[in-house]
């Protein structure tokens, strides 16, 4: 009997692109793929549409995440931390998953949602991290045990995604590890 392959996307970045976030959100992705995940990836000009207004709805972009936020059994979402919060950029993709309301799967129902914050400093990666907790509990989501803080200024990554730091990159292995294991129960269950 072949093993399932739960579909995880990630969510992250910034409008520049490359960057620290973006990274740790593709380092990730690529541990859940190595345990036998199909992955996507939602990062910089992916998510610069125009902010959410419900039922206006129309960007292509917008759409194509919704569309795989339906189909997912999970999420890796990664942020830069702005002023102790997600992005403005990041919270509008979050805000889009309201198209979600109606269906038998609403928002995020029964999907685990690894998190990422990476900040140039540690100050506000903790509450940018309960902040990204709290929008995920309200879309229904199940946030995983693992919660992966970076500071950016002690970690860097590679042109291959290889992460600097071994802890680091173990904690973002156990975060895709979880989410993947996550999306596994849910599909037996």
């Amino acid at each position: 009997m072949a093993r399932y392959r739960p579909y995880i996307i990630g969510i992250g970045g910034t409008t520049s692109g490359n960057s620290s976030s973006e990274k740790a959100l593709m380092t990730a992705l690529r541990h859940a793929e190595a345990d036998g995940a199909d992955i996507a990836a939602f990062v910089s000009a992916d998510l610069d549409f125009p902010n959410y207004g419900a039922g206006r709805l129309s960007d292509g972009r917008a759409i194509r995440l919704i569309d795989a936020v339906r189909r997912c059994d999970g999420l890796i979402i990664s942020t830069p931390a702005y002023h102790g919060i997600m992005s403005g950029m990041i919270k509008n993709a979050l805000d889009c998953v309201e198209e979600l309301r109606g269906d038998a799967r609403p928002y995020l129902d029964g999907r685990a949602i690894g998190t990422i914050v990476c900040a140039y400093g540690d100050q506000a990666m903790g509450t940018t991290l309960a902040s990204l907790r709290a929008v995920i509990h309200a879309l229904r989501g199940w946030p995983t045990p693992m919660g992966v803080a970076i500071n950016s200024s002690e970690c860097r990554f590679d042109a291959e995604g290889r992460c600097s730091n071994p802890d680091i990159d173990a904690r973002l292995k156990l975060l895709a590890q979880q989410t993947l294991g996550f999306a596994r129960f849910s599909h037996v269950a």
